[in-house]
């Protein structure tokens, strides 16, 4: 069950070791930035870092990526996985912002989640990325984790999210994500949990 106090307990250790802002993509606009998170899907974070450069530079506004073809943009993300697909998307997502938000990105879920390749997990952590608007993104870590330390009981990740909304305090929703990918892959890790090293084993629902 949880607790404020271990709900607490919990939330200042995970800020005091994996801090309380993550290190974002390198972009000099709002479309970059959702670019390179769409990017990022079934990919590291270093795969994208590496093939940033090369793109924005060939293709320094939304306008030069709608108007290329995809062929063209698939040579520049080869690094990155299902780069096909994310070609693709990108080319018709930057075309959509040309023509249906006048170059700019949209602030709002529901208008983000019309643009192509863009997901409920991609438009939430743009918007906290990019505007500073609140948001929890749940990916498997968040999902698995969320769900071990008894935050939520959905069985799909908008049911974690809207009760992870209701758990966490409003400060703590954009960076909840990073912090628990980074427990996700060192610790606390889907085949077979490192309980034994894990500080926040005593409030967690798993092992009780």
């Amino acid at each position: 069950m949880v607790t404020k106090e271990s709900l607490s307990k919990i939330l200042a250790w995970l800020d005091e070791t994996y801090g309380v802002e993550k290190e974002g993509f390198s972009h000099e606009a709002p479309w970059q930035l959702l670019t390179a998170i769409m990017l990022s899907a079934q990919s590291t974070d270093k795969q994208v870092d590496e093939a940033l450069p090369g793109l924005f530079a060939r293709f320094p506004t939304a306008q030069d990526v709608a108007d290329a073809p995809a062929e063209e943009i698939e040579q520049y993300i080869r690094s990155v996985g299902l780069y096909k697909n994310k070609a693709a998307n990108m080319k018709k997502c930057c075309t959509q912002i040309v023509e249906e938000f006048g170059g700019e990105v949209p602030k709002t879920i529901d208008e983000l989640l019309r643009l192509a390749g863009v997901g409920r997990k991609t438009a939430t952590l743009f918007l906290a990325d990019a505007y500073g608007i609140p948001g929890v993104t749940v990916d498997t870590h968040v999902f698995r984790i969320s769900r071990r330390l008894g935050w939520a009981s959905g069985k799909n990740p908008a049911e974690v999210e809207q009760e992870l909304m209701k758990v966490l305090p409003v400060d703590h929703w954009n960076r909840i994500n990073f912090q628990l990918i980074y427990h996700g892959r060192s610790i606390c890790t889907a085949r077979r949990a490192k309980c034994g090293e894990c500080p926040l084993s005593v409030w967690c629902e798993k092992n009780l």
